[in-house]
């Protein structure tokens, strides 16, 4: 479990296509503390399993195996060597819910379709696929390439949101250019309710 307030920015490495899996190795820092095999590490907005760690002065090299639906699911699929992606620590018991509940898994992918500064702030507008856009509510949350935000406007097939110079700052979404793609994962107080309703 996650709360979309991303931690910091890490740098890929190298991705290596195996028989079964693809292994993504990524260069962190702060998110590296405590780091062990088998830990969770949301990259953007994925929840991964590290499968292997090595130290590299100050930093740490990450390793991940990602199965080809996950790969294929996301926008891990479009990052190169030298790409900045999103990460976050799993929630601690006890720890502050700053952003919202984010589990890991994503929902689908959106395309940016607008993107431009107002004033200090930025205005990006996604599209997103029926299965995200149903869930979707004005002032609600909803998380982008792992990032916690609310949805400022909601049209018929996609949805607007303000970025404050802060966000752009500190995470990925300063590589984001138009017709980029964007992970989504719906928040999930949307899809329980309705489930519970369903009958």
């Amino acid at each position: 479990m996650f709360t979309g307030i991303i931690e910091e920015t890490g740098k890929v490495e190298s991705i290596q296509p195996r028989e079964d899996a693809i292994r993504l190795t990524l260069t962190i820092r702060k998110t590296g503390a405590g780091l062990k095999v088998g830990d969770s590490l949301a990259v953007n907005g994925c929840c991964l399993t590290v499968v292997k760690i090595a130290s590299k002065g100050r930093a740490k090299v990450v390793q991940f195996d990602l199965l080809n639906e996950t790969w294929n699911l996301t926008n891990l699929q479009f990052c190169r060597a030298g790409s900045l992606v999103n990460l976050e620590r799993s929630l601690k018991a006890g720890g502050r819910l700053s952003g919202h509940f984010v589990t890991g898994h994503i929902d689908g992918m959106g395309k940016i379709i607008a993107w431009e500064q107002v004033g200090d702030d930025r205005q990006l507008q996604i599209t997103a696929p029926e299965n995200v856009m149903r869930y979707v509510i004005h002032k609600g949350s909803i998380a982008l390439d792992g990032i916690s935000l609310t949805v400022a406007k909601v049209e018929k097939v996609s949805f607007t949101i303000w970025i404050i110079p802060h966000t752009f700052d500190v995470t990925a979404l300063k590589e984001r250019a138009l017709g980029a793609a964007v992970n989504l994962e719906a928040d999930m107080i949307g899809k329980y309710v309705e489930r519970f309703t369903a009958n």
